[in-house]
């Protein structure tokens, strides 16, 4: 799906226990510094993303950047193979960098969640950690699409980061944010490690001037956008 002339938004839908669950990936198109693809989809689903890119006439192999916006297996699943497929540089926020490239164990691979989740064991034994090439800090600013700047957004994970796309005022929000049906909601609280922390993370994201928002879990957010984060700012503040 074409989101504006800098950002296609990528579906990848799954069953499991009969629900179909849908990560929305986006590509980030430059015609100078070439394609970007934010998040990775989960082990397994280099094939479907390959398939995700032909509508903006993308292939794995012409990727030049791959960003995550946090340590999470179904952000994470399929970086390998992405990266081994197209020899493109892999950023991160510093925060997150040494659960993605082994050096920690990341959250989903901990044994706490595998005993209260023994269902997730073979898609998480699956995970392959990779080299991080670029560290990011808060207020980086990314040379792609008229300028794309790190907005450190943590609570959902202790690193978590989003994106935002200056020229379309566009925020790639990762988990920090889900949608459903177009509307706006917050970080999702079961899987949120502090939610505290995530809620002054969304009131961060309501100080940007915004037009269009995507959620990783819900899609596009374009009606209204920045007047629905500010009005999720002031409900999570009750």
């Amino acid at each position: 799906m074409k989101l504006n002339d800098d950002i296609y938004v990528l579906p990848l839908s799954m069953v499991r226990d009969g629900q179909t669950y849908t990560y929305n990936l986006s590509l980030i198109l430059d015609p100078t510094q070439g394609p970007t693809l934010v998040d990775t989809g989960l082990p397994g689903q280099l094939e479907q993303i390959g398939g995700a890119l032909a509508p903006a006439s993308v292939q794995v192999a012409d990727l030049k950047r791959i960003v995550l916006t946090h340590q999470d297996i179904d952000h994470v699943g399929s970086l390998h193979d992405l990266a081994q497929a197209s020899g493109a540089l892999v950023l991160a926020h510093e925060i997150e960098a040494p659960f993605i490239d082994g050096t920690e164990l990341p959250r989903f691979a901990a044994p706490a969640m595998l005993a209260s989740r023994p269902e997730m064991r073979p898609v998480v034994e699956r995970f392959q950690p990779t080299p991080v090439d670029q560290r990011l800090q808060d207020g980086a600013r990314l040379d792609l699409a008229g300028g794309a700047r790190v907005v450190f957004t943590p609570g959902h994970t202790i690193g978590h980061m989003c994106l935002y796309l200056e020229r379309s005022r566009t925020v790639i929000a990762g988990d920090a944010l889900t949608a459903i049906d177009g509307r706006l909601h917050g970080p999702n609280q079961n899987a949120t490690s502090d939610m505290a922390t995530a809620v002054r993370s969304v009131q961060k994201l309501a100080a940007l001037e915004v037009q269009a928002i995507v959620c990783y879990h819900g899609g596009v957010v374009q009606e209204d956008a920045g007047g629905q984060l500010r009005r999720l700012t002031e409900e999570l503040a009750q």
